[in-house]
């Protein structure tokens, strides 16, 4: 997917997991990483995210493969040895700790002098806005407070590299959101390397310098937020990403930046060919909601146009989501800025809709 450069800080190379001999977790994983990134493994359950994020920290070991960090294979090194600070969802704080001992015990492992040792966890609990909380124990602590506090004693040794597996998951979505930016701030202002693993997309697309999009042990794509949700290579990730549209049928012409395609509905549109390349292949046409036009004044030209019949009408604050039938397919939908001139459309009122052809995507079926 990426090979490994020379400048590379983390390097998977031809990476292989197996539990049972058999069946492979991850295959053939090639993925480098610059000093200083911050990239996300994302996935549904099962897709091989955290296994990479395990071997990457040593708690699981490689089938097949190198694992390597700043040039040095690492493949036979205990964890405690690789220098990497780790964040988990559930936390691992020691509860019989105050806050501050939990924040020390990295730094005693690594035999680090009592007067260094006070300095570093002060700094690192300032770091994370919980400096008048080093006397208290976790159980003393809110879920976010003690988020901060494991992440604080993640970073607290000064570590090159830093893992984290779904931290944020237990918290409730507007602390998530304040976290996420958090997490994000402090990793660039302090030049850390950062490998995180989540499911949820938005987690990923807003925290992330690049997003890896696990399936079946593979990545499928690995690309900017914005390119990966713009830009899909795949069905998958043009379904796992964000909110998508999806018409089915089969390319009649192929040319240049465009093709044609025959909806099974008998519809002929125009999108762009992605990963179709023979006449005659089934297609999946992929488009995103907010880029569909439902008032023909702002169409530009070249634009496609079909009809269409509103099945429902949701009122979401921001944004007006409008669900259309199309094509023969009732679960199209289109996502309107509320605005004074959008108009809220009733059900059983047909209108027309129409894109941009490099909008819409002809990807595999």
């Amino acid at each position: 997917m990426d090979g490994s450069g020379n400048a590379a800080f983390v390097a998977f190379e031809r990476v292989q997991k197996s539990y049972d001999g058999e069946t492979l977790v991850v295959k053939d994983l090639n993925l480098s990483m610059p000093k200083g990134e911050f990239l996300t493994m994302l996935g549904p359950s099962g897709s091989g995210k955290t296994t990479c994020l395990m071997m990457l920290a040593g708690f699981e070991t490689a089938t097949h493969g190198e694992i390597k960090l700043d040039g040095q294979s690492i493949n036979n090194i205990p964890p405690h040895k690789r220098g990497i600070g780790m964040v988990f969802q559930n936390y691992a704080l020691f509860p019989h700790m105050t806050v501050a001992e939990n924040l020390s015990f990295p730094l005693e492992v690594r035999k680090i002098s009592k007067s260094d040792r006070e300095a570093k966890v002060k700094r690192a609990l300032d770091m994370v806005q919980m400096g008048e909380f080093g006397n208290r124990r976790p159980a003393q602590l809110s879920g976010g407070q003690q988020q901060r506090i494991a992440l604080a004693r993640a970073l607290v040794f000064e570590p090159e590299l830093v893992l984290m597996d779904e931290p944020l998951g237990a918290l409730d979505k507007q602390l998530r959101e304040h976290m996420q930016f958090e997490i994000t701030r402090l990793a660039h202002n302090l030049g850390i390397t950062t490998v995180y693993v989540t499911h949820d997309q938005t987690e990923a697309l807003t925290m992330s310098d690049r997003v890896a999009v696990f399936d079946d042990g593979r990545i499928q794509q690995l690309a900017p937020p914005d390119k990966l949700y713009e830009e899909p290579d795949n069905s998958f990730v043009a379904q796992f990403i964000g909110e998508n549209n999806t018409l089915l049928g089969k390319v009649e012409e192929i040319s240049g930046e465009t093709c044609k395609v025959r909806l099974d509905s008998g519809e002929l549109i125009v999108a762009k060919p992605v990963n179709v390349s023979e006449v005659g292949e089934r297609t999946r046409v992929s488009i995103r909601p907010e880029r569909v036009e439902m008032n023909m004044e702002r169409l530009q030209d070249g634009a496609f146009t079909l009809k269409a019949e509103v099945l429902e009408f949701i009122y979401m604050g921001d944004i007006y989501r409008t669900r259309l039938r199309v094509a023969g397919h009732e679960d199209f939908v289109v996502k309107t800025r509320n605005a004074p001139d959008q108009p809220r459309l009733k059900p059983g009122e047909r209108i027309e809709i129409g894109w941009l052809p490099e909008d819409c995507r002809a990807l595999d079926s």
